[in-house]
């Protein structure tokens, strides 16, 4: 399943917040501390977190310290699932 998640989110970012759907995320790439995602783009792929996997995300959580990278989302995710 985390392969499948890591996947999901990388499309989301890739297409929806990036508008570069042919780029490649490495699951342990930096996505806020590397400048890939701004504080505005982090809310939404917040939604979208909760929307498509069914959890609930704090807004504490939404740092470079839970949420920098896919494999952290993954991680996060499948603990609250």
């Amino acid at each position: 399943m985390s392969v499948e998640m890591i996947e999901k989110l990388a499309d989301y970012i890739k297409t929806e917040i990036m508008k570069q759907p042919d780029r490649q995320i490495a699951s342990d790439e930096a996505l806020i501390s590397g400048g890939l995602i701004d504080s505005f783009s982090l809310v939404d792929l917040a939604l979208f977190v909760e929307e498509s996997f069914n959890v609930v995300i704090d807004d504490t959580e939404l740092n470079a310290d839970t949420f920098d990278t896919l494999q952290q989302l993954a991680d996060l995710i499948k603990s609250r699932q």
